[in-house]
Parts: C-alpha cells; structure tokens; sequence
C-alpha cells in the first residue's frame, strides 16, 4: 500500500513570525489519520520571519532532528551546545530525560525555512545527547545518503530507534532505489521541487506512506530534494 498525504491538506498554523505545515497532529491541528507513521512523529515544516525565534522551551523522550533549506538556524541549549544550522547539515538533539533549549533566526533579511522532524525513540530516560554533522551537495546528488541512524553508519548522526532518514536531490535522468525490508514502513517527504516517486508525480510538501511494499523509487525529479525514511512497525 502507498498513500499520497497532499501538502495542501496538512495542519497549517501561521503566527506571523512563524508560518508552520504539520504532516502530522501537532499542537492545535489533531487529526486521528494522521498521529505518526511507525516512530515518525513530527514533521513540521517550518518559515521563521527574520529576527524571530523559538524562545527557551523543554523537550524530553524524543529524537529531534533539524534539516535546514534555507537561511540558518541558531541553536542553544542546557547541555551547552550553541551553533548555527545551515543548508547541508543535520543535527540530532536526543531529548532524553529532559532538556532545554531555543532556536533563532538571527538573519535580519531572510527567513529561515526549515523541518523539524520528530521520531518516538525505542528506549525512554537516556542522557540527552546532540550531534550535528554536515553532508555535501555531491554526497546527496542522485542517490540517497544516509543522514540519520542507529548505529551512525556511513557518517550518519546517530538516533536511539532502529530508523534511517537519507536525503537526495534529483534532477532530470537522475534515480534511485531504496529496499524495504519485509515487515518495514517507509516514508518519503518532497522537500522542495517535483519529482516521480514511485510512479506518483509529486510537488514540495507532498508525502507518500508505505506499508507492505518492496521499494522506494525515485526518478524525474526537478530541483527534488527528497528524504526517505525507513521505519520499523510499532508493536
């Protein structure tokens, strides 16, 4: 089974300084169809105005990761990590038994547009941990790099639940393929661009759900970037 989730029919809250789409229920969009797809939480996509921010708040028992598409995001927080996200890096906060912290937009021209990405961990109470790596365009280009996992293969920041996220960009002829192993999830995000996913023509936003189906294909993308989750079933 592969189901298209539009982009046009996410949760959508704008603040003003915040102009955010939710793939799933988040705060004040709930909706029953759509909780999480396996660990797969959250994915907010996120425009934060120039100057604005998220101020200091809590997290605990989640595996947060950032991915930035534009502008740059500032990063404080109790563990005493403070750095800049860019386009082309990844960080992982392992929120643990609880931790602080806030993010920025300290660009005074440009906003910032961003995905927040939650993923339920497989153990609760660890320390809270972050990790931040970077991946280049050409690392990405026509195929999908691992980004996130639970051992940290291949470079990747590491997360406490047996799930991957890789991320590509795709353009004209270039394709890729990613196995699902039998008994696994899969879910795929169009970042931004267009692309062919597995035979559906998909615009930024727009988000296939897999369930019981061999393969992720991508081809014919147009500016694609595209990340692929690969999930286990919650029991």
């Amino acid at each position: 089974m592969i189901s298209l989730r539009p982009a046009n029919e996410r949760g959508h809250a704008d603040h003003g300084w915040l102009d955010s789409w939710h793939s799933f229920s988040f705060a004040g969009y709930n909706d029953p169809r759509h909780v999480h797809w396996g660990p797969l939480r959250v994915i907010n996509e996120d425009r934060v105005q120039a100057g604005q921010g998220f101020g200091t708040h809590s997290h605990r028992d989640m595996e947060i990761i950032s991915y930035v598409l534009d502008g740059s995001l500032a990063h404080k927080d109790s563990m005493g990590n403070a750095a800049s996200i860019v386009p082309g890096e990844v960080q992982r906060m392992s929120a643990g038994t609880g931790v602080t912290h806030s993010e920025y937009n300290h660009e005074t021209d440009r906003s910032t547009h961003f995905l927040q990405i939650w993923i339920i961990p497989d153990t609760q109470g660890i320390a809270p941990g972050y990790e931040q790596k970077a991946y280049t365009e050409a690392e990405k280009r026509g195929r999908l790099r691992l980004v996130a996992s639970p051992d940290g293969s291949d470079g990747s920041v590491r997360i406490h639940q047996d799930a991957r996220m890789h991320a590509g960009l795709f353009d004209g002829d270039e394709h890729a393929t990613l196995d699902i192993a039998p008994g696994r999830l899969a879910y795929v995000h169009l970042a931004r661009g267009k692309a062919v996913v597995n035979g559906r023509a998909l615009s930024a936003g727009d988000a296939l759900l897999y369930a019981d189906e061999p393969r992720v294909e991508i081809e014919r993308g147009a500016d694609a970037e595209i990340l692929v989750f690969d999930l286990p079933r919650l029991h």
